[in-house]
């Protein structure tokens, strides 16, 4: 499948996969900001795209600079529908509560996963059927 892929600014790059069979599309910055500790930013691509009907991209952090910073996406992840053609930002937050963290035009600040939908219909039921774990939520596995 080709994505077809728009560069909104000079400092703009085209998404790419670091090795061959990568799921995800590195995305990069295309302005610089310092994100303080504590802190988040929206940061541009300066790329659009468009994700074929039937496709949705979903924004994810990258594990490097999640390890060694801190730096995480606020909604992670960030959910790109097929229809939207605007510019790809990306919302970062700094966990480091004591160091800032500079982001220059060129580097790595997130992945694109393009990923098939199912367009499920919504419809309201009197009863689910039962499963063994039921209505078990947040911590019912013992973890």
């Amino acid at each position: 499948m080709e994505l077809q892929v728009r560069l909104l600014s000079e400092q703009a790059r085209v998404p790419t996969r670091a090795h061959e069979g990568d799921a995800g599309l590195d995305l990069r910055a295309a302005e610089g900001t310092t994100i303080g500790p504590g802190k988040r930013a929206s940061v541009g691509t300066g790329v659009a795209i468009e994700i074929p009907s039937g496709y949705a991209g979903l924004v994810v952090p990258l594990s490097g600079i999640a390890a060694k910073y801190g730096i995480s996406l606020v909604n992670a992840p960030g959910l790109i529908d097929s229809g939207y053609r605007g510019e790809i930002r990306v919302l970062l937050l700094n966990t480091d509560r004591e160091q800032p963290f500079a982001i220059d035009p060129g580097d790595r600040i997130a992945q694109l996963v393009v990923t098939p939908v199912v367009a499920a219909e919504p419809v309201e039921a009197l009863a689910l059927s039962l499963s063994a774990r039921g209505d078990g939520g947040f911590g019912s596995t013992g973890r």
